[in-house]
């Protein structure tokens, strides 16, 4: 593959745009006295700047130090088009507005027009603000102190985004009362529709060329134009989705349906308490309410032998098995939908209320009653909540149609998207027929700045002799690199049995996942020296830990996707069923993905060194380790425990 990508005929490569910013002698070198000209970058900008003009979509796998933000930005600014830059985290979408944006500004003779959005949860109300002030109903000395650091930051802050708020407290149960969701907003009929935040952010992006999302307000944008309700973002004419390989799973969350008994609870809760501030409560409600709690409590506890994530084919017998409390449910629903239609009409904080509990309505039947062969249906626990949910079984018809064929240029860049260099696994998935590609590598010298060892004795991961075997070589690992790991897991069960087995024999601090919030753990192992990190999937991607700090990271095994997971079973039958073997064109492409996204944790600037470490000599073994091996960069490799020891002894 041509790492330049192709260009037009007749078109000099000196002439591009990129190239008069990216160039050796271009603008950045000019004028920043630190820049490093990287051939990858360059090469990416000019293929994102050829796409936009041509109105073609791109797929680009940009490998670790390319630089891929600003070789989007760049063109982007310079199209003259409206684009939406959609992000996979929030993390990432306030450092392109806050950091990147800012920093671009200077190489240009005019401001960037520039706009970012959230989702409506993470801007203030001022309404709501207003009202417990008139009619306070928040107790103890925590949420008053939460209520009067919110109050004085409403005078001041432009935005109304949570994000400034960096005193109030990550869990604080406060902003859950003062937040914009759109559940309880009146739309254009609050008296303070002109100064809410969440109009200010629609008249923002309204007048930008660029608006910086991320992938779960896309995709519930998108989701909701289907259906012909009001957009959230403006109309645009490309899309940049930077880390694309999240877009499958946010895409099928909001394309389809989800119910809870935390959403029956919160829809109670919050009739009750816009009742008690409006004063428009009456006896017929109240009981209406109590009976609604009464019904969702006898349903979802119908699930308690429910564990985890499954399927849910059953639904017909389930429903003709307790076709009383299923009934008795809908009944309750309809009550509480004719108590709010007796409330006074003037009162608009009613109409959200309504429209709440007719989705409910809709979508429980949808979800009990629903014969849409091309959802699967399941269940999941987690904790005390009961979660009902129909996920489209593919998104790449419902993305081709929406998506695909509707905007002129789609760029999806990520540094893992590609599979053996190929990109025939995310064009099948997304349902992308037509589109430029790209493979630029990482710009770093990875043979002598990575070494890849797998320990070619240790048992089969599945085996119940792997536990302690593993646990044995983490022990000999982190000896060697004197902490500075994490040691990530494809499930809870296995981290917490290595971990049991390894943590007394460990000389550096320890941490492990779910001891305290993901951002707290972070942030002590950064602070921590020597620190040591046992963690699952929320420490695979997303997380930047530079330098010495962190020098290997040690995966359990191989991630393939668990083929019990019932919306994993009903992806690997659908395939069967078109005559593919999904074990091979969806279960180790997957891993091959999630494999990169681990061991990218580890090399984040081109002075870092480390070893990685697979604890699955499987890649070795089977025959389909080849395809995961030729996806990895060109590392140094070992099977003997002794080079990575002479490997930190050298550092």
């Amino acid at each position: 593959m041509n790492p330049a990508g192709s260009m037009r005929t007749g078109q000099s490569r000196k002439d591009t745009r990129a190239r008069r910013f990216f160039g050796k002698h271009g603008l950045l070198a000019a004028k920043h006295a630190h820049y490093e000209f990287r051939p990858g970058q360059l090469a990416m900008a000019e293929q994102v700047e050829r796409v936009l003009a041509e109105r073609r979509h791109l797929l680009v796998e940009a490998g670790t130090g390319t630089g891929k933000t600003l070789a989007y930005l760049i063109p982007v600014i310079a199209s003259g088009k409206r684009v939406i830059v959609s992000t996979g985290t929030k993390n990432l979408q306030e450092q392109l507005y806050y950091k990147d944006i800012p920093f671009l500004e200077r190489y240009f003779d005019r401001p960037l027009n520039v706009a970012y959005m959230k989702g409506r949860n993470n801007y203030l109300c001022r309404q709501k603000l207003y009202e417990t002030e008139k009619r306070p109903t928040l107790a103890g000395l925590v949420e008053i102190e939460d209520r009067k650091l919110i109050s004085s930051w409403e005078k001041e802050t432009e935005t109304g985004d949570r994000a400034e708020l960096k005193k109030l407290p990550q869990d604080s149960a406060v902003w859950d009362h003062l937040d914009a969701r759109r559940e309880l907003c009146a739309g254009q009929k609050c008296e303070q529709f002109d100064r809410c935040f969440i109009t200010l952010m629609h008249q923002r992006a309204a007048e930008a060329d660029i608006i910086i999302v991320n992938h779960h307000l896309f995709f519930a944008d998108l989701a909701l134009r289907e259906d012909d309700y009001a957009s959230i973002i403006p109309n645009y004419e490309a899309v940049v989705f930077d880390e694309a390989h999240e877009v499958e799973d946010v895409a099928g969350k909001h394309f389809g349906v989800q119910i809870s008994n935390y959403r029956f609870e919160e829809l109670a809760r919050d009739i009750q308490h816009t009742a008690i501030q409006l004063e428009a409560g009456s006896r017929e409600l109240d009981a209406a309410i109590e009976t609604l709690r009464i019904r969702s409590t006898a349903f979802f506890a119908l699930f308690e032998r429910y564990q985890g994530r499954s399927g849910f084919d059953q639904r017909e017998d389930f429903r003709k098995r307790h076709q009383e409390q299923y009934s008795l449910l809908l009944n309750a629903l309809n009550l509480v939908a004719t108590q709010l239609k007796l409330t006074p009409k003037q009162i608009d904080e009613i109409i959200p209320l309504e429209r709440r509990t007719a989705d409910l309505d809709r979508e429980l039947r949808f979800l009990m009653e629903g014969e849409d062969e091309t959802y699967v249906y399941w269940i999941e626990r987690r904790g005390k909540g009961v979660f009902l949910q129909a996920t489209p079984i593919e998104v790449s018809e419902i993305l081709a149609e929406r998506l695909f064929d509707q905007v002129d240029t789609v760029v999806l860049t990520s540094a893992t998207l590609a599979v053996e260099e190929r990109f025939d696994f995310v064009r099948g998935r997304l349902g992308v027929s037509r589109a430029e590609e790209l493979v630029v590598p990482g710009h770093f010298n990875w043979r002598d700045q990575v070494l890849f060892y797998v320990p070619a004795r240790l048992p089969d991961p599945r085996s119940a002799e792997f536990v302690l075997q593993a646990a044995d070589q983490v022990i000999g690992l982190i000896r060697a690199s004197r902490g500075r790991a994490f040691v990530l897991f494809t499930s809870y069960q296995q981290m917490n049995a290595v971990h049991d087995a390894a943590s007394f024999a460990i000389e550096h601090p320890t941490l492990v996942q779910g001891s305290a919030p993901n951002s707290a753990l972070l942030e002590e192992f950064r602070s921590t020296e020597n620190c040591v990190l046992f963690g699952t999937a929320s420490f695979w991607q997303g997380v930047d830990v530079p330098g010495e700090q962190l020098s290997m990271v040690i995966i359990d095994k191989l991630p393939f996707a668990v083929p019990s997971d019932p919306v994993v079973q009903a992806r690997m039958k659908s395939l069967r069923q078109a005559g593919e073997d999904p074990f091979a064109s969806y279960q180790i492409p997957q891993a091959v993905i999630a494999l990169k996204q681990g061991f990218g944790r580890l090399i984040r600037h081109s002075k870092d060194r480390g070893a990685l470490v697979l604890l699955d000599n499987r890649i070795l073994r089977a025959r389909y380790g080849k395809t995961f091996l030729d996806s990895l960069p060109d590392y140094a490799f070992t099977t003997q425990l002794a080079d990575v020891q002479r490997f930190f002894q050298a550092s």
